[in-house]
């Protein structure tokens, strides 16, 4: 598998002391003794993820707990969206890890402390956790819809995208037409300030980057006399002075120099560099003479760059904060010049406009509606045949779609599932006539309709085998199996119908130490395995008729596979 949690660490948490547990992939079950710690330990799940947090929590005598949840990465289309929120995962892996404190709780991705929304969506990403009435998906309405589109995306994801567009288009220019609808007097107001800012504008004569010219200067002459000093201070040393300047004693050095050039070619040698290094400082001295005349500005030049200056940045103070920034106002008011002055023309055109994209949205939409429903059939027919798969022998299934009050970029539709599970019982909505239990028998037909569809790597299933037993829980451990082909499963169960179909099994028992308890986590091998299937099947009396009967139903299971 691409992707799947790959560890659970837990530190004083209730009566978790310090435990953790390695997964594996396919199906992971965890079974136990009442009251040794089966929901506390995907609780703590629950905390990593961002859940609500309370310092009772706490084990007892501490001041602080520890929840980290280490996720295997490796598909690309994660990555990517990780990489988005600027997270990386490291060596493949991403651990996701939350401190509980006493009031307060710190969150943190590899390392970097992050807030719970993100932890959130990440977590939406790499798990989905189904238990809990309200924790589960199917009981918001929601939610019917997301997993309909999800289950017909082929056809049904080009049209949203779609669909999507163009509300945004109709969207824009609904906007837009309120925003500009206004009565005769206001829009004599507006068209007179136009008026102005675009004069204002243009009479500027404004040049792209003048402005940066223009302050370059402005700080030269600002800055000119003390420079202007330092330069002629310069140029008095290297070539003005009437005694002894720097050129008047190197031209003196070459006429000194010229009988060792003459003698040999060391001599030579070192003539010419001297020679070289006057022609240098002549060329030094003629551009130190042209710097210093570019300090030399009128009081008239000075005003009237300190002038220009001082409109060039009222304007960006005004209009923008560059020069291209107030041209591109000047041009949106000339634009909206043009329309004020046939404002009526205007406004019909653009209330035109925006009908006509209303109209193609509206379009878009049915067709979207139509191509849901024809997916809301087969969809339904599927989970129904799942449905009595998992023992619903006479139930019925329907998802109904429902025009929503207004349009969204998903369209104008609403879908919700509508259940009956007896005989002569009229369809209702999904929530109001399910059980807990069968609930997550629902949404596990679910999922194993979408078992190809999703790209949710782990699933976590709790309370799954409420009020079920027998046949029931040999059919839900089939299903199970079924989607643990194809990603990670993480189940916890009574039943040993279920327990046995486990590829990884994992023994959750309290135990007393002194005064305190703790719950521990062990990962059974086959033998160990079989024990606690005869556990389940016995309880306390396990028989050697009930160590072959979990034998049995250990091999059956495995034949099955």
């Amino acid at each position: 598998m691409l992707n799947m949690l790959q560890n659970l660490y837990v530190k004083n948490l209730a009566l978790i002391d310090e435990t953790e547990v390695e997964f594996g992939e396919g199906l992971n079950i965890l079974t136990g003794e009442t009251g040794a710690g089966k929901s506390l330990l995907l609780g703590s799940v629950h905390l990593a993820l961002g859940g609500k947090y309370s310092p009772d929590m706490l084990r007892n005598g501490t001041k602080s707990g520890l929840v980290e949840l280490t996720f295997k990465i490796e598909d690309e289309q994660i990555e990517k969206h990780l990489e988005e929120m600027n997270l990386y995962p490291e060596d493949g892996f991403l651990t996701l890890s939350r401190r509980l404190m006493e009031g307060r709780s710190i969150s943190k991705i590899n390392g970097e402390t992050v807030n719970t929304g993100i932890l959130k969506d990440v977590a939406s990403m790499l798990i989905d956790i189904h238990g809990q009435r309200d924790n589960q998906t199917l009981l918001h309405k929601k939610n019917h819809l997301t997993l309909l589109d999800l289950y017909g995306k082929e056809k049904i994801v080009p049209l949203k995208k779609k669909m999507a567009e163009m509300y945004r288009r109709w969207n824009e220019l609904k906007k837009r037409t309120e925003s500009l609808t206004m009565d005769e007097e206001t829009r004599r107001r507006e068209l007179s300030l136009a008026e102005f800012e675009a004069q204002e504008i243009e009479e500027a004569g404004l040049v792209v980057g003048e402005d940066e010219e223009l302050e370059e200067l402005y700080r030269k002459m600002t800055e000119s006399r003390k420079v202007t000093e330092a330069v002629a201070e310069t140029y008095h040393y290297t070539g003005e002075a009437a005694s002894g300047n720097a050129s008047d004693l190197i031209s003196r050095g070459i006429r000194s120099l010229q009988e060792a050039a003459d003698f040999d070619e060391e001599g030579s040698r070192l003539y010419e560099q001297l020679t070289q290094l006057d022609g240098l400082l002549n060329d030094f001295n003629r551009e130190l003479s042209e710097y210093a005349n570019s300090f030399e500005f009128s009081e008239e030049e000075f005003r009237e760059t300190e002038d220009r200056l001082n409109l060039l940045n009222h304007l960006k103070a005004k209009y923008g904060r560059s020069i291209e920034a107030v041209l591109a106002y000047c041009d949106e008011k000339k634009q909206r010049l043009q329309e004020l002055a046939d404002y009526d023309t205007f406004m019909q055109n653009l209330e035109q406009e925006q009908q006509d994209a209303f109209n193609a949205m509206k379009k878009m939409a049915e067709k979207l509606s139509q191509v849901r429903q024809r997916s809301a059939k087969k969809f339904a027919e599927e989970i129904c045949g799942q449905m009595k798969e998992l023992n619903f022998l006479d139930s019925r299934f329907e998802i109904r779609i429902s025009e929503a009050e207004k349009y969204s970029s998903n369209g104008k539709d609403e879908a919700e599932f509508y259940l009956s599970v007896n005989p002569g019982e009229p369809l209702k909505p999904l929530g109001s006539v399910a059980s807990g239990g069968e609930i997550s028998r629902v949404m596990l037909a679910v999922k194993t309709v979408l078992a190809d569809e999703e790209d949710t790597p782990t699933l976590i299933f709790d309370e799954i085998d409420t009020g079920i037993s027998g046949i029931t829980a040999g059919k839900v451990g089939d299903r199970l199996r079924l989607i643990g082909k194809s990603r990670q499963v993480i189940c916890i169960t009574h039943l040993p119908q279920i327990a046995a179909t486990a590829d990884h099994h994992f023994l959750i028992r309290k135990k007393a130490e002194g005064t305190s308890v703790r719950t521990d986590v062990e990962m059974l091998d086959e033998a160990a395995s079989v024990e606690e299937l005869a556990r389940l099947l016995g309880g306390a009396n396990v028989t050697e008729r009930v160590m072959e009967s979990a034998k049995e139903l250990k091999e059956l299971a495995k034949c099955e596979r």
